[in-house]
């Protein structure tokens, strides 16, 4: 298995930039783009995903960066919670909310293997 040296090959950073820029995307259009305080809320709690895992991979340990991927986690559940608004406002339509959604657990998912290797990676050493 090659050695992975910077954060930028980390799937789980290259599809939250995705689901960042989706969310971008949707935050410039209609009545969202007029909600500053939720458009711009939704936004910094995407942008914590990517950051989080990629100020965890220039962590000391292991540990750290399992850390700083839960706080990605976290940050990705509030970004969903900011959705359901955007959704009850109208200022997504229900197939956007899905894919937003669906985004989000691809990402999800990501996370939660590498953590997976990272502790099993630990139990070994």
């Amino acid at each position: 298995m090659a050695k992975i040296k910077t954060f930028e090959e980390l799937t789980s950073w290259q599809e939250a930039r995705k689901l960042v820029n989706r969310i971008d995307k949707i935050t410039q259009q209609g009545s969202f783009s007029k909600d500053f305080e939720l458009r711009n809320q939704i936004r910094r709690s995407a942008i914590s995903i990517m950051a989080n895992i990629a100020e965890g991979f220039h962590r000391n340990s292991n540990k750290d960066f399992m850390r700083f991927l839960d706080y990605s986690r976290s940050s990705l559940a509030e970004t969903i919670s900011h959705c359901y608004i955007a959704l009850d406002q109208e200022y997504i339509s229900r197939t956007e909310f899905e894919e937003i959604k669906k985004q989000a657990n691809f990402v999800w998912k990501k996370i939660n293997k590498f953590i997976s290797y990272l502790h099993n990676f630990n139990q070994l050493n």
